[in-house]
């Protein structure tokens, strides 16, 4: 199993999320609630947390935190955050195809 792939392997329920995230389980249902997660469900409707999503969370929480930032504020920092991911990899991508026609 690739690290990717074990990273979004949801494993943690919500108590167990909470505790390790130092937070209140009310505040993960919120969070879900707004949009900020969305954590996968089992067949019986249990909220399971992955380690990206653990991870996530963990920026939230530090966002919010120790930086006051408003939640509205934390969406607008996490799509900028994944807006920036994806311009990395494609200009990685790009990189990688110059260099192999400068090979060819």
């Amino acid at each position: 199993m690739s690290k990717e792939r074990y990273d979004s392997e949801p494993r943690y329920v919500i108590s167990v999320a909470a505790r390790m995230l130092d937070m209140q389980t009310y505040t993960l249902r919120y969070y879900e609630k707004v949009g900020i997660i969305e954590p996968r469900r089992s067949r019986g409707n249990v909220r399971l947390y992955s380690d990206r999503d653990i991870a996530l969370l963990q920026r939230v929480k530090s966002l919010v935190e120790d930086m006051g930032i408003n939640l509205p504020g934390v969406e607008v920092i996490l799509r900028m955050m994944e807006h920036v991911g994806q311009l990395q990899s494609e200009l990685e991508q790009a990189l990688e195809e110059l260099k192999q026609l400068k090979r060819g």
